[in-house]
């Protein structure tokens, strides 16, 4: 890449943790994988090509230093879980409690979904990944990508009572 990636990593930075954190669900292994990843792409920076997203290319540095680290921890117990963190959840206004509320139920129906599909809704619709660059992340033909999201949004909506565009 022409172009040095220091102020892309600084910009790219939020949306790379968040990213980390819906993965691993624990705020210092969500860390620790966005700075093996910014590690990981300051050493390589040479095999980024310019016609490449950088973001994309950063999920897919982050995701893969996942899986690693899954394949690497098979025999260790659960990590810590995120949901347990009322720390993380900054909601302010009167309707607190209410937004709370639906909140967790967004978020418990988002981790019923499987795997593949919670992760590609969170790339799609969280950080705004194309589905042409989140093909790209997750190594899949575009046609799944769509077809996975749609199933993905379907059994959310239907988790939540959404119909129509409406809240039953």
């Amino acid at each position: 890449m022409t172009t040095a990636i220091g102020p892309l990593l600084i910009d790219a930075l939020p949306r790379l943790r968040r990213y980390a954190l819906s993965l691993a669900r624990a705020a210092d292994v969500a860390d620790d994988l966005v700075q093996a990843a910014c590690e990981r792409a300051l050493a390589t920076a040479a095999t980024l090509d310019d016609r490449q997203r950088f973001d994309a290319w950063m999920f897919r540095i982050v995701r893969n230093l996942w899986y690693d680290r899954l394949r690497r921890l098979r025999t260790r117990g659960e990590e810590f879980d995120v949901t347990v963190r009322d720390d993380l959840v900054a909601i302010e206004g009167e309707k607190l409690p209410e937004r709370r509320l639906l909140l967790g139920q967004a978020a418990a129906a988002i981790d019923r979904l499987p795997d593949d599909q919670r992760e590609l809704l969170l790339l799609v619709c969280v950080e705004e990944l194309s589905y042409r660059d989140a093909a790209e992340v997750l190594q899949l033909p575009i046609g799944t990508v769509m077809s996975r999201l749609a199933r993905a949004r379907r059994r959310v909506a239907e988790d939540l009572g959404v119909e129509s565009g409406r809240v039953l």
